[in-house]
Formats: C-alpha cells, structure tokens, sequence
C-alpha cells in the first residue's frame, strides 16, 4: 500500500490535528497553535495534511474494475437526491455489496480509492457523497468538513440510509450488503447497523462514535469494530457500546490496533500506520467474504 513518508509526530500535534479534523479549529489555527506546541510543530502540521494524490492505490483505470458516478433518490435527505461512486468487479455478476461511507468532509479521493480497493476484492462498492445536495465534495478537506457540518444531521444519516437501500436493490447486487466506514463513517456504519437491522449483513466500524445504546438492540448483523490504541474520545465510547452488544447477543469482535491514532487506516497523511491498517483491511475483506457470501 502506497503511503507518504512517515515523520516523527509529537503526540501534542496529533492531538491539535484530530480537534481540528472534528471541526475544533480552522487550519490556520491549527497551524499556529501547533507551531506553538513543540519546536518543530508547524512542520509537523502540514506533514499530516492530506496529499491524496501520492496516496492512490487502486487506479480508477485499473482493468480489474469499472467505476462511475451514480444519482439516485432520496427521499426525506438534504436534497432528495444523492451522488455516489460505484465501483464494480470485472465481469457480469451479482455481486456482494459493500457500501462505504466518508469521514466528516465528504468523498475525498481516500475513500473513493478504498471503494476501488473494495471491487478489487470483488465487492460491488458504493461511496456516497453527503455534500451532494450542498455542490458535493469541494476539492479540499477544509471546506469539505465546514459544508458537512453545515447540513442537517438526520437528514445526512437518512442519505446513507436510502444510499445503502439503492446499493442492495441494484440489478448487479447479491442482495447481501455490507457497510464500512472511517471516523464519522464509522459511526454512521453503527448507525445503519441499528436501522437497517436484519437488512444489514456485516459491518466493520474504523474508529466510529458508538450509535444510541437504545439502538443497539436492533443491531443484527456481525460487527468487527476496528480501533486505534490512541483515541481518547472514541475509544471511552467503547464499554458502554460492548455492555449494549452483550445485552442483545450481538455477534462482534473488537480490535485495537497497537502504537495506531484515530485515522490510522487513511494512508494520505502520516496518522497512517501500515502495520495496523494492512491488518485491519486484511480482517475487513476477510469479514466481508465470511458474511455476505
């Protein structure tokens, strides 16, 4: 897997660059501050913005695959109408369905690369596009997280909801669906898990916000829920989500990836740790073929 040079981050950078990506800051502040932080801070800081380019593992012309954009309805959304990016195997199918779900600023070219790395494992994968009804993804991460934050929150979920809908009832689907995500995505896979229930047949959360504990109940299908060993924030959601699996005799299996941050799998920037995320992504497709065969 392609990846950028790794450089060595203080730990009170990343700490500066997982607020600003949750929307704490502006860049701008997240440059001063960390260059305020450490002797090295601001060199630091722009090592960890993204540079997808470099980062692109699965070219969108690549033979194995074909991938375009698709609008489809949907109702009760931001717009009532939504884009994604379908990427499919070779070949005439049906094939299983992964639907794969953006971080908080919309589809970056990270997640459509991860689509594509979905159909090469014979997957056929959807990345919606949240900022769709607002110009869809703006060509950059600041402005994508400012337009996402902007939109309705139910409105947005409903949009991945209708989206995983239209995935599993196209002609080329199995019918068997799975949902992954990263960050926001990864919540928003917890989130579909819960009101998708037994339409839903596996789902594997990257460091996702955990759903509503009065939700989890509805959870059916298998979980493997990935975390990083540094996340604070997300990883105190974790008992009180493991207490709601058990209650409901969920099937899951939880990992922590050791010496990993929040966003470990995205190898864009250097919160990318190739070890954990090779693995998770090795336990992810394995998952999927397990449970949507």
């Amino acid at each position: 897997m392609n990846a950028i040079a790794q450089v060595e981050i203080d730990r009170a950078v990343f700490e500066l660059y997982d607020e600003y990506c949750h929307g704490g800051m502006d860049r701008r502040a997240f440059l001063a501050r960390a260059a305020a932080a450490v002797v090295g801070g601001y060199a630091m800081a722009q090592a960890l913005l993204p540079r997808y380019a470099e980062a692109q593992t699965i070219s969108f012309t690549d033979a194995r695959i074909k991938a375009k954009y698709v609008t489809y309805k949907s109702p009760g959304g931001s717009s009532g109408e939504m884009r994604g990016y379908l990427a499919q195997p070779a070949g005439n199918g049906p094939f299983p369905c992964v639907l794969v779900v953006h971080e908080n600023r919309g589809l970056n070219p990270y997640i459509e690369d991860v689509a594509r790395r979905a159909a090469v494992e014979g997957f056929l994968a959807l990345a919606p596009d949240g900022l769709f009804p607002v110009g869809g993804y703006p060509g950059n991460d600041d402005d994508g997280r400012t337009l996402q934050a902007s939109l309705d929150p139910g409105k947005l979920r409903t949009d991945m909801l209708n989206s995983a809908r239209y995935l599993k009832g196209l002609a080329l689907s199995s019918g068997k669906l799975g949902v992954t995500g990263f960050c926001w995505g990864g919540g928003t896979t917890n989130y579909l898990a819960a009101a998708l229930g037994p339409d839903m047949h596996a789902g594997v959360p990257f460091y996702g916000a955990a759903p509503e504990t009065a939700s989890i109940g509805s959870i059916k299908a298998p979980l493997l829920i990935n975390y990083a060993e540094s996340d604070e924030r997300i990883n105190a959601m974790w008992p009180g989500f493991e207490a709601g699996l058990k209650a409901a005799g969920a099937k899951y299996e939880a990992h922590f990836y050791p010496g990993t941050q929040h966003g470990f799998h995205n190898n864009s920037t250097p919160r990318f740790q190739e070890a954990g995320a090779k693995l998770a992504w090795e336990r992810t497709v394995g998952f999927f073929k397990k449970h949507l065969a």
